[in-house]
């Protein structure tokens, strides 16, 4: 009886802990984008194609303000992500919106808010970190 009652612990526990495993799993591939991102990812040499090509396009750049005080890309509209929600009336519906962060984990985040809120985000893989590797034009 006491055997029966520790294998039933034993596999109770493995289980809830499969369970906790995948949950974070799940929460991890959320945030990187791997699951339910209903926005198209485009790596940085396309965003500089892009913006030197299109005209239909926006440049948001949403990183800390400090980050953006320190080194942009020219013409980048800045609204951090902790403020996009309430700053979405700075932006244009009718033009695909290029969002980056410093490495592309909150560009994740607000391309996320701003596919809810019928924007079409395209977010740049590697963040202004790529971008700069690609040559993109940076101000100071």
């Amino acid at each position: 009886m006491r055997i029966t009652r520790l294998i039933i612990f034993f596999i109770s526990t493995m289980i809830l802990y499969w369970i906790a495993m995948a949950g974070l799993f799940v929460s991890f591939a959320y945030s990187k984008g791997w699951i339910l991102a209903d926005f198209e990812f485009i790596d940085a040499q396309k965003a500089i194609v892009l913006l030197s090509s299109d005209n239909n396009v926006t440049l948001l750049d949403v990183r800390t303000k400090k980050e953006y005080e320190d080194k942009h890309l020219k013409n980048a509209i800045h609204i951090p992500v902790q403020r996009l929600n309430t700053g979405l009336d700075m932006l244009n519906k009718n033009k695909s919106i290029i969002v980056y962060c410093r490495s592309g984990s909150r560009s994740i985040k607000a391309s996320r808010i701003l596919e809810k809120n019928g924007f079409i985000p395209l977010n740049v893989e590697g963040g202004i970190i790529e971008l700069i590797r690609n040559d993109a034009e940076i101000v100071r």
